[in-house]
């Protein structure tokens, strides 16, 4: 196998054989490729995109470049779900304890923050002692006595998948159909899952901006997973907007153990939550309907089983027993918190979610370089939802930054990007779409 020649034919629109895509893959796992190797095929693929059978073949070869786990003797449903990625979608954090506490063991591999979007194995590695890579004795372990457990990528679940996720996140190639279908899939196939439900962003802080894009991506998904054997379906949802009122990781953090405790009833995040809580109980079957699904999980949430249930994870994985009952001392605060305020009277009509997911990388939040280290203390809280009307000079926001310079300019900069109109603006739903 010689890397430049494979590179060279999808460079110029050539259709791979799928023993290519496994050697190269091998060669991937092995470390035997070069980065700039690694990134020109990446691109390659960006330009001149694959077939539905190349798609599978790469899917397959990630999977299959580790360990493919086995969860025999666990009698409950395996069920997972994933997202492409948004702006204060902390959504897996909350639905993996829900989905647990209905009756579905859920094994989430997760990944890092990709592009300008935030990761939810960063805001996880904000708690002290949260292990995101345990062994796959002790994941399975977890996902036995808890019901849940998110973590990520091992050296020995897909490896070549995080190499090469690692080198997409820097060279612009992020929103590749095949790509994204390979690297998440992979994943969950390496997972050893029955069935899985995909939240597909649509929006100006999304990787697919259009409904058109967005079913394109679904359908991949969908299509690829279920020809893999994986019971699958997917929800476009609207990313416009921040989903949860926080962007960042700790940020979000405090705001999933709010979620937790009750505090984020009739928000647009707590229907999302719901609605892909009610897929994975129907697909499983431990629901007949998404309506009674929904119940199910509206009832183990009000409950406080599901809040039961991620602390018992935190704790199972290394963290502190009573995250929940004193977040305060584990989750460290930014210095400095600084408001974000209106610019004049009138309704939020807009804003520009994929620059507030880069104003949070701008404070420290996020990676421009694979190798860089995290200020999981910034980001952004207390953010409005469109739609609210708002008098000049009100809060819309909070800024959480290191220094007061920073702090500065992040607001500056956040109200910048709001749209302020005469009137309530007509929003779109937060569920656009279901594949």
């Amino acid at each position: 196998m010689i890397p430049q020649e494979i590179i060279r034919r999808k460079r110029d629109g050539g259709t791979l054989h799928v023993t290519d895509i496994d050697a190269f893959i091998a060669a991937l796992a092995r470390d035997e490729l070069a980065e700039s190797q690694i990134g020109a095929f990446a691109m390659a693929v960006w330009y001149s995109g694959m077939t539905r059978e190349e798609t599978v073949a790469l899917t397959l070869a990630m999977a299959r470049s580790g360990e493919m786990l086995s969860w025999s003797g666990i009698d409950r449903p395996i069920a997972d779900k994933h997202s492409t990625g948004g702006i204060g979608d902390n959504v897996s954090l909350m639905l993996a304890p829900i989905a647990a506490a209905c009756g579905l063991s859920v094994p989430m591999i997760s990944g890092r923050g990709l592009g300008h979007t935030g990761g939810t194995l960063d805001k996880l590695e904000s708690i002290p002692g949260y292990g995101i890579t345990p062994h796959a004795s002790h994941f399975r372990k977890v996902v036995d006595e808890v019901g849940c457990a998110i973590i990520g990528q091992t050296g020995t679940l897909a490896p070549a998948d995080g190499k090469l996720y690692a080198v997409r996140d820097v060279t612009s190639t992020v929103d590749s159909v095949p790509l994204i279908t390979a690297s998440i899939l992979s994943k969950k196939l390496a997972a050893g899952l029955e069935t899985l439900v995909l939240d597909v962003k649509i929006g100006n802080g999304a990787f697919m901006t259009s409904l058109e894009e967005a079913e394109t991506l679904a359908r991949s998904l969908v299509e690829v997973a279920n020809g893999a054997g994986v019971k699958t379906s997917a929800l476009i949802t609207d990313m416009n907007q921040p989903l949860a009122d926080a962007a960042g990781n700790v940020v979000e953090l405090r705001n999933c153990l709010d979620f937790l405790r009750g505090g984020k009833v009739n928000t647009r995040l707590e229907t999302v939550v719901l609605a892909f809580a009610a897929e994975m109980l129907t697909q499983a079957g431990i629901a007949k309907t998404l309506l009674e699904a929904e119940a199910k999980a509206h009832a183990a949430l009000s409950s406080g089983k599901a809040a039961e249930l991620f602390a018992r994870m935190v704790q199972a994985l290394g963290g502190p027993a009573d995250l929940l009952d004193h977040p305060g001392k584990y989750l460290t605060a930014a210095p400095v918190q600084k408001p974000v305020l209106a610019s004049s009277d009138g309704w939020l009509a807009a804003c520009d979610a994929r620059a507030i997911g880069m104003s949070v990388i701008d404070l420290g939040g996020g990676r421009r370089h694979p190798q860089d280290k995290i200020d999981h203390r910034v980001g952004f809280s207390d953010i409005l939802p469109l739609g609210t009307e708002v008098n000049k000079g009100d809060r819309i926001a909070t800024v959480h930054a290191a220094e007061e310079a920073s702090a500065e300019k992040a607001a500056a900069d956040l109200s910048a990007k709001y749209e302020i109109g005469d009137a309530a603006p007509v929003l779109p739903p937060v569920i656009v779409a279901r594949i």
